[in-house]
C-alpha cells in the first residue's frame, strides 16, 4: 500500500509537472513569441544588411573601381566640362556582377547559425546573454535588385560633389518554428565620388532620366 500510495504522489508530481511545462510554453507562444520574432526579425536584417555591404566593398576593392570607371568628362579648350558620359557597359556589367555577389553572400549567411538568448525578451542589458538559445533561420527569397544612382551636391563656391552610390532591395524569411514571415532588406551604400570644379554642364547622354536614371538589374531566387 506504501508503494502504491508512492507510485500515485510520482504520478500527481508528474502530471503536474506536464502541465506546468505546458502552460509555459502556452505563455511563450502567446506572450512571448511575438517580442522573440521581432528581435529576430531586427536582427535578421542587420546581419543580411552586413553581409551585402561587405560584399559591394569587396567587389570594389577587387576591381579598384574608380570614378573615371563610370563617368567620362569631357572639356573644351578652356578646360570648362561641357559633357559627362556615363560607361552605359561598365555600369551593366558592375551591377550584373555585384548582384550575383550578393545573391551568393546571402546564401552564404543562410547556412550560418544565429540564436537568441531568451533573456533579451526582458530588454534590460543585464540579462540580455542569458537564457535558452532559440534557433532562427534567414533563407533569401525572391529576387535581389541593385540599383547604380547618383546624386549632384553643392560641395563650396563653384564645387560640385557627384557621388555614385548603390541602391539594392532584397528579401529575406525569418523562420524561428513555428513562426516564418518575410522582411525586406534595403540600404545605399557610397561607390565612388569626384568635385566637380565649375558649372555642372546640363547635357548627359547614354542613359536616360540623368546621368544614371537608376540604372540596375535583378537576379532571381526562388526558394
Amino acid at each position: 500500500m506504501y508503494r502504491r500510495r508512492k507510485n500515485y504522489r510520482a504520478f500527481i508530481f508528474l502530471t503536474l509537472i506536464f502541465f506546468l511545462l505546458l502552460g509555459l510554453v502556452v505563455w511563450i507562444d502567446r506572450v512571448l513569441q511575438p517580442t522573440i520574432f521581432k528581435i529576430a526579425e531586427t536582427r535578421a536584417v542587420q546581419m543580411a544588411t552586413e553581409t551585402i555591404n561587405r560584399a559591394v566593398q569587396q567587389r570594389v576593392y577587387n576591381i579598384n573601381l574608380q570614378y573615371q570607371d563610370f563617368v567620362q568628362v569631357h572639356k573644351d579648350a578652356q578646360g570648362h566640362i561641357v559633357l559627362m558620359q556615363a560607361n552605359t557597359m561598365k555600369i551593366n556589367q558592375f551591377a550584373a556582377d555585384v548582384t550575383l555577389m550578393i545573391q551568393s553572400a546571402l546564401q552564404q549567411l543562410s547556412r550560418e547559425s544565429l540564436r537568441i538568448p531568451l533573456g533579451q525578451v526582458t530588454g534590460t542589458q543585464l540579462l540580455a546573454g542569458y537564457g535558452p538559445r532559440i534557433p532562427v533561420n534567414i533563407v533569401p527569397v525572391g529576387s535581389v535588385r541593385v540599383k547604380v544612382d547618383d546624386r549632384f551636391e553643392q560641395a563650396g563656391i563653384n564645387q560640385t560633389r557627384h557621388r555614385i552610390y548603390l541602391d539594392f532591395n532584397a528579401e529575406v524569411r525569418i523562420v524561428v518554428p513555428p513562426r516564418s514571415a518575410t522582411a525586406q532588406v534595403a540600404s545605399q551604400v557610397p561607390l565612388v565620388e569626384s568635385i566637380i570644379v565649375g558649372q555642372v554642364p546640363g547635357t548627359f547622354v547614354n542613359i536616360s532620366g540623368g546621368l544614371f536614371g537608376g540604372q540596375g538589374v535583378g537576379s532571381g531566387n526562388n526558394p
